[in-house]
Order: structure tokens, then sequence, then C-alpha cells
């Protein structure tokens, strides 16, 4: 695997897939105490016209934090985050987490991100500055 300090301008980060189920979406529901019926009853999520129910928005940035972490390992630490919600994601969605470097200096690496589902729609946008540790 590549390390962090070989990086440069343009790279792309390791892509993540993530498939959010009923039952993942119920369990972040109870973690995070978010009992809001858009996420959890059907009928009333296409009552609204969601079409069905909806990952919680966090629930799809913490998957694009995970892949952070997962490429970052030891190596570094993710210092500022920041996400723009673009579309809903709904269970059985395949979305793709990817982002490239767009800066970097001796120590930062600052990374723009992206999510987007099956239908190549971008459901989620921002971007992640990342502090590279000295020991490596």
């Amino acid at each position: 695997m590549k390390s962090l300090v070989d990086y440069e301008v343009a790279d792309p980060l390791p892509a993540r897939k993530w498939i959010p189920d009923l039952i993942q979406i119920r369990q972040y529901a109870e973690a995070a105490g978010d009992f809001n019926p858009i996420h959890l009853d059907e009928a009333y999520a296409r009552k609204m016209g969601l079409g069905g129910v909806i990952a919680h928005g966090m629930l799809t940035m913490a998957q694009m934090a995970a892949m952070l972490t997962e490429w970052l390992a030891s190596q570094g630490e993710i210092y500022k985050f920041e996400v723009r919600f673009q579309q809903v994601v709904h269970p059985g969605d395949a979305v793709l987490f990817s982002g490239t470097v767009r800066a970097r200096s001796k120590s930062v690496l600052v990374c723009d991100l992206t999510a987007v589902n099956q239908r190549d729609e971008q459901v989620l946008a921002g971007s992640a500055h990342i502090l590279i540790k000295e020991e490596f």
C-alpha cells in the first residue's frame, strides 16, 4: 500500500463501496437517538415524497470518514472534514466513496471527496485536510 508521504496532487484515494440496508439504518437510529420516521417507516417516507425510507445523512458521512480512516491507518489524522449532502441514500443503493489529492505540503494533504450512487448521482461532496504524521 502506498505511504501517505508518496501522495501527490491529482492522485486518487482508495475507493470504498457501501450498500446500506434497513438493519444498519435502524441500528444507526438507535445509536444516534434519531427516530425520524423518514428513516424507519416506509409508508411515511413515501408519503413525504422520498420514495421510501432513507439513510441518515450522518450515517452516509460516517461511511465517508471510514474510507478516510481505512486509507490513513496510522500514518495520518483527519484534522478538517467538511461535507455537503447532495442526494438522499436509500437502502440497497450502491454508494462509491472516492477522492483525489487537491493540494499538498510537506505535512498536509488536502483532498476533494465525493460519493456517487449506482445511477452516477452525487450523494455527498466534501473535503478533508489530512495531517501526515512525522514518523512516516
